[in-house]
């Protein structure tokens, strides 16, 4: 009898140890399957024209809604300035120009890469006035009129805008002449905000900058035959760390869902 008893006793311990076991086990195999590793977060810093703040912070929300482990950082600014930021180290993963010397400058010195650059967009040049300026203007040779003191052209050795300006003014024979009226402006944007607080009386700015607000009016489009060709380029910096995640990027700038807006603020397509 004694000796049943002990089996009995053994056999119970067995058990409630193998109970044990298998469910410390099953509590083990539901904690691995229900934590699970956190997803990165890919932050892609984008060097881009100033002319393209209001478009790029709209695709910014459409991109981020549906890639959520991506964070896309701006960095807003005339492409001149912006070459030299990446030639100088900074780190950049994309570079959109609007000047194709700008991005073909960096492909030459390969920091950007040879098959990953192409033209995104094109623009007009304009004059801009405040809306409340009524004198007559209608052309290039009119702004030598007495009614415009003041001319805001972008810095032609750095901001693209200032410089298919003061091409046009060249083949107008009229860049040396309105010298003394010219202010230069830091970039395209800073030439509309100088407009925009009658600061100057008229400026030369992109069309999509003059669709921005209703503080100025164009006064005359530039005519396209006396400056180089408006092109907005774009490129994949050959540094990137994150060369995944900056292709996608670079893909969905030529999906048909951002071009629309693109075109929404008055850029072209290139055809």
């Amino acid at each position: 009898m004694t000796r049943l008893i002990k089996s009995s006793y053994i056999l119970c311990l067995i058990l409630i140890i193998s109970l044990i076991v298998v469910a410390c086990n099953s509590s083990k195999n539901t904690t691995t399957q229900t934590i699970k590793a956190p997803v990165e977060t890919i932050e892609l810093t984008i060097s881009a024209a100033a002319s393209l703040t209001n478009a790029l912070q709209d695709i910014q929300t459409l991109y981020e809604t549906t890639h959520t482990n991506v964070k896309l950082n701006f960095n807003f600014a005339a492409s001149g300035a912006l070459q030299q930021q990446i030639e100088q180290g900074a780190p950049v993963d994309l570079f959109i120009s609007a000047a194709t010397k700008n991005l073909q400058a960096l492909v030459d010195k390969q920091f950007i890469q040879a098959d990953k650059h192409t033209n995104l967009l094109t623009n007009e040049l304009v004059v801009v006035v405040p809306t409340d300026f009524n004198a007559v203007i209608t052309k290039v040779s009119d702004l030598s009129h007495e009614d415009i003191t003041k001319l805001a052209v972008g810095i032609p050795e750095s901001v693209p805008a200032g410089n298919y300006a003061k091409e046009a003014l060249t083949k107008a024979n009229l860049w040396d002449t309105l010298q003394p009226k010219i202010v230069q402006a830091k970039d395209v944007r800073q030439v509309l905000q100088y407009v925009e607080t009658g600061n100057v009386d008229a400026g030369f700015v992109y069309q999509t900058d003059a669709l921005t607000t209703d503080k100025v009016k164009v006064i005359f489009t530039v005519d396209p035959t006396t400056y180089t060709t408006i092109k907005y380029p774009m490129g994949i910096i050959s540094t990137t760390k994150h060369l995944e995640e900056s292709e996608d990027f670079y893909t969905f700038l030529q999906t048909e869902a951002a071009l629309k807006i693109f075109i929404k603020y008055g850029f072209s397509v290139p055809k």
